[in-house]
């Protein structure tokens, strides 16, 4: 199972990248990192922590199917010697201070160091564990509230009282190739790149470490890096975080989060390859989360609840159920159960005929939203007890909330997940040499996600919308966003010989690609196959 699996550390790129030939196209950018570091903090990086971005119903705890991408964020860190005598109240000295600086000029250098908490209560689970406290501006959202973000996990877990043990200061470096929101996961790349510097710095990787189980699987990196960016005010479902440590070369992730992290990897068609293209509007899904990515997780949450309400299901006034919970409720699943794809896949199905009561009691001009008056009504609980459970540790901003919409996106979408997925494996066992027929059925099913996307879960733009039908225009199979929406990238399925032909079209008939040429293109459009997930380089002496 690839949760269980340790996190790889590597020593060389061919490792890294799977063959010396694909690691070659890289060499270059890993040696100016590492020279880049060297020149600023005057020793050698003792390691490289690496993680892909990825090419979004996860908070509903539904499967799904990403693959990593080539672009990447990557850290260079070692541990910074305290010279003798100098006093640990200066901030650069302080246990487990750090000085991280960006190979990016508009990023500035900073020095921060984590605070310890006098012990609290805590529940049984937790108990002993000493808080520790990183300021992290989420309203402002700074390149280092990231870093912070990663090392919050790797304090609170492996820093706990009664070990007497401090994190060493740390020096690190950072660069990426994966465009800050363009719908790639650079966040979530960013967060796990920096668990794993301050993971791989602090010795937790290494052969007798103190991991959650002994040394940290890549299910472990999952589950910290989740904790950790929702510390930014994203309330990450966990899809991004798993891509990015899990992928696996050729293959999507098939990954579920119910009943617990499972990932099992799905080879694609080798025909066609991913085409990403960048809609040059930024989604910044941590500032416009109130009316976006955060109101999308309060509104399937909601549902599930009216849902589960209107089946007869049992369910308990606090009770936060989820969409999926739904699903395994409806069907008699029991608990800590999966009732495997095709058991899903039927009941989703069913329960797609049963969503007419998120809809208000009358229509009117179309409007298929309700009040915040009328979903407390609906959701059978008080105001304060709706409030404590919904709308207490999120902020949101909605006059209408769509239930319906959101509900039916998530059921269909989880479907056509289950779909895809199937046509993968099918494709991949048939004798058929011409593999066309699969990989045009999976064209239509990333299709059907774009609409749904645009109309049911209103999570496109209208860039979004026009890049994904000029696509289909120059020959893709199929396109459709890709990452949490409101901008950022598309991903195009495109012939394998037919790319290069793909991209110029593409340039020719987007707009704000006609004046972009060599790099600059590149950068905002590209061919890539699923590689590798998040690992560490060794730096050698």
């Amino acid at each position: 199972m690839i949760a269980e699996q340790p996190i790889p550390i590597y020593t060389t790129l061919a490792d890294v990248f799977g063959s010396l030939e694909a690691s070659l196209p890289h060499a270059t950018r890993w040696n100016n990192l590492a020279e880049q570091f060297e020149k600023r903090f005057g020793q050698k990086p003792t390691y490289i922590a690496r993680a892909p971005g990825r090419e979004h119903i996860d908070y509903a705890l539904f499967g799904v199917l990403p693959a990593a991408v080539e672009p990447d964020i990557l850290i260079a860190c070692a541990p910074r010697p305290v010279p003798q005598g100098q006093q640990k109240n200066e901030i650069e000295h302080a246990p487990g201070s750090v000085v991280a600086e960006n190979l990016h000029s508009k990023y500035t250098r900073q020095v921060f160091a984590p605070a310890v908490k006098a012990p609290q209560e805590v529940n049984e689970q937790a108990a002993h564990v000493e808080s520790w406290h990183l300021d992290i501006n989420t309203k402002e959202l700074r390149w280092e509230s990231y870093v912070k973000a990663g090392y919050y996990g790797v304090l609170n877990h492996h820093f706990s009282s009664g070990r007497n043990e401090e994190p060493v200061p740390v020096d690190l470096l950072v660069t990426g190739s994966v465009p800050a929101g363009s719908g790639l996961s650079s966040s979530a790349a960013m967060v796990v790149a920096s668990t794993l510097a301050f993971l791989a710095v602090n010795g937790k990787l290494d052969t007798g470490g103190d991991g959650i189980s002994g040394i940290p699987s890549k299910g472990d990196l999952v589950r910290i890096a989740m904790e950790n960016e929702k510390r930014v005010g994203v309330n990450s479902g966990g899809m991004d975080q798993a891509a990015s440590v899990m992928s696996d070369p050729s293959s999507a992730l098939y990954i579920t989060f119910y009943p617990t992290l499972h990932a099992t990897a799905v080879p694609l068609p080798g025909r066609a390859v991913f085409v990403i293209a960048n809609s040059l509007v930024v989604s910044d899904k941590a500032l416009s989360a109130k009316r976006g990515y955060n109101l999308r997780v309060v509104e399937t949450l909601v549902g599930a609840r009216i849902l589960a309400k209107s089946l007869g299901l049992k369910i308990e006034a606090k009770d936060r159920i989820t969409l999926r919970e739904v699903a395994g409720k409806f069907t008699g699943e029991k608990y800590g159960e999966d009732m495997g794809p095709d058991g899903l896949e039927n009941a989703l199905a069913e329960l797609e005929h049963k969503l007419e009561v998120l809809k208000p009691n009358k229509v009117v001009d179309g409007q298929l939203g309700v009040t915040m008056d009328e979903m407390i009504k609906m959701s059978g609980l008080s105001k304060d007890i709706f409030d404590e459970v919904y709308l207490s540790w999120v902020d949101i901003e909605a006059t209408y909330f769509q239930l319906y919409k959101r509900a039916k996106h998530v059921f269909s979408e989880a479907r056509r997940v289950l779909q895809f997925r199937r046509t993968c494996l099918e494709a991949a066992v048939s004798s058929d040499a011409n593999d066309t027929f699969y990989i045009e059925s999976l064209g239509r099913l990333m299709n059907d996600s774009q609409t749904s996307c645009s109309k049911s879960f209103e999570c496109s733009c209208p860039e979004l919308d026009e890049l994904t039908r000029l696509a289909r225009e120059a020959g893709a199979y199929g396109s459709r966003l890709t990452g949490a929406g409101w901008g950022g990238c598309t991903v195009s399925l495109v012939p394998e010989d037919k790319v290069d032909q793909f991209i110029q079209k593409i340039k020719h008939t987007y707009p704000p690609y006609k004046h972009l040429e060599g790099d600059a293109l590149k950068e905002a459009i590209f061919a890539t196959k699923p590689g590798n997930g998040a690992c560490v380089f060794k730096v050698e002496d």
